[in-house]
């Protein structure tokens, strides 16, 4: 039995024998018992407290007479959790409270979960008219009446609540047990309630919503699952805004786990051209990165396919020198490595003393053609200047070094060739970054002891050519240190002569003066003799 303690508690009392069993200190306005007695919910103004009753510990107290006149029965009641709502009316079923709100909100709370079953009809001022008549089980729906008597109904399966109340209690052997029983309609409502208690593994296995599912496997990292989805996605939806956004996720997804295939595939079907510049360009896959410029074009993603044929040079320098954009041309002919047409490029728009300057870096072997090019071009301005310039078949000692830059300009070339079908790993990096600061000349003048080493043959490709650039580095390294040693021997051995040669010239020339002077001094006593005689 419960009694308003005026407007700040409500005191219960046991039914039969009168005593007081607990003071419960809120202001409640209306009072809902479960049917089994062992819940009971105190309505508030803005809140209800969900409280259990122990029955066995109050009998028990009362019995043994240890019930205290301020305090009650002690344990007889505990607050289980508090629904942060404002209730006009209600109804237990089983350990589910079903409710109206004064929001005009058919709710249902298991466990201190709110569901919200259905928006019902306000007032003027936004009050709900409507209250719960009662849940009949037999028929699974709930019975409202609002103010002008007219009763309405709504489904709400008890199965289902007595699956979620298993569910709240941990009871998963009961929950599965009922699951059979529960309309596969009903499947999604479950694995929503499912997912918000944290249960997202059961409520795949549960949800029959696609979508639902698709979200929940890649919750989990089940990207698998989340693909075969996908794939079953209908022909009129694979181009619509939703299938697009979800295959990006999936992308994404593929893409935190190192999964590049998939990541590509995902990126194909939703034509996220710039996810594909990024894996592609990040992967060195060169063939994608050509189809890609392709693709993009075609579909008029401009950019993309300007830096995707920059990216991969040919089909974007024929382009732009077809179109007269040299400047572009030039940059992408030499981001491949295709110095050849280069040359061409300055050539054909008579820029010749730069084609010169380049050849003399990248191709020495065509210096002396382009070199004739510019005299005859300068000499219709000045002879005097075209004569003066020389070039290595005229002016050999003017181009040191010119026959190890040919031996140079074909290592480049069969580089070129070797890598250019596989493409050098992006791994690869740490050592092939070195590259950048090797002296080639030297590195061969090194490797033939100063005389020109014969080429490599340019159709032998080595499995990798960056270990052999390094052993060559390693390799010339050493033979520097042994030639600066015997220099540094020979030096040391030369000054040691040197200065024993100075030595004995010292020592002789100190013999010559003593004897000069022994010869003088004999010479003088005989003067003296003949004097004296």
């Amino acid at each position: 039995l419960g009694v308003k303690g005026g407007d700040s508690a409500v005191l219960f009392y046991d039914w039969d024998s009168g005593d007081f069993v607990r003071k419960i200190d809120v202001a409640p306005k209306e009072v809902y018992w479960s049917d089994s007695g062992n819940l009971v919910l105190v309505a508030c103004e803005d809140s209800a407290y969900v409280l259990s009753y122990n029955a066995a510990v109050t009998a028990s107290a009362i019995a043994m007479g240890q019930v205290s006149p301020e305090d009650g029965v002690d344990g007889s009641f505990d607050l289980l959790f508090e629904i942060n709502d404002s209730i006009s009316s209600g109804e237990w079923v089983g350990d589910c409270f079903i409710y109206c709100n004064n929001a005009g909100r058919l709710n249902y709370s298991v466990g201190g979960k709110i569901q919200t079953l259905v928006h019902l009809d306000t007032n003027s001022s936004g009050v709900t008219v409507h209250s719960v008549l009662g849940y009949l089980a037999k028929e699974d729906r709930v019975y409202l009446v609002d103010k002008s008597l007219n009763i309405v109904s709504y489904k709400v399966m008890l199965a289902v609540l007595q699956y979620q109340t298993a569910v709240m209690r941990g009871d998963f052997d009961s929950a599965n047990e009922l699951l059979s029983s529960i309309p596969e309609s009903e499947y999604t409502t479950i694995a929503r309630f499912l997912e918000a208690q944290g249960f997202k593994e059961e409520a795949l296995e549960v949800t029959t919503d696609e979508d639902h599912k698709f979200d929940l496997a890649l919750e989990l990292g089940k990207i698998d699952i989340a693909h075969e989805l996908m794939k079953l996605t209908p022909v009129e939806e694979k181009n619509s805004i939703d299938t697009m956004a979800k295959w990006k996720k999936l992308s994404d997804a593929a893409l935190k786990i190192s999964d590049f295939e998939l990541t590509e595939a995902c990126s194909l079907s939703s034509d996220d051209f710039p996810g594909l510049l990024l894996l592609y360009s990040a992967v060195g896959n060169f063939e994608g990165m050509e189809e890609l410029a392709k693709m993009a074009q075609k579909k008029g993603k401009t950019n993309i396919a300007f830096v995707s044929h920059l990216l991969t040079g040919n089909e974007l320098a024929k382009m732009a020198q077809k179109k007269g954009k040299t400047n572009i041309a030039f940059v992408s002919h030499l981001l491949t490595g295709n110095v050849e047409e280069c040359a061409n490029l300055l050539i054909a728009t008579n820029r010749l003393p730069e084609a010169a300057f380049f050849a003399r870096t990248y191709l020495p072997s065509r210096v002396e053609e382009i070199v004739s090019l510019w005299k005859k071009d300068l000499s219709k301005v000045s002879e005097t200047a075209a004569n003066s310039l020389a070039d290595p078949a005229s002016n050999p000692e003017l181009f040191p070094d010119s026959d190890v830059a040919l031996q140079v300009e074909k290592m480049f070339l069969a580089q070129r060739e070797a890598t250019k079908a596989t493409g050098i790993s992006a791994s690869d990096y740490p050592t092939a970054k070195d590259d950048l600061n090797l002296d080639l000349i030297a590195l061969v003048k090194s490797q033939s002891g100063g005389a020109a080493a014969p080429p490599p043959p340019a159709a032998v490709a080595t499995d990798n050519p960056l270990d052999d650039a390094v052993e060559e580095v390693e390799a010339a390294r050493l033979a520097q240190e042994a030639e600066e040693q015997r220099l540094a021997e020979e030096a040391a051995a030369a000054e040691e002569a040197a200065r024993i040669a100075a030595e004995e010239e010292a020592a002789a020339e100190a013999a010559r003066i003593a004897a000069e002077e022994e010869a003088k001094a004999a010479e003088d006593n005989m003067n003296d003799f003949g004097e004296d005689w």
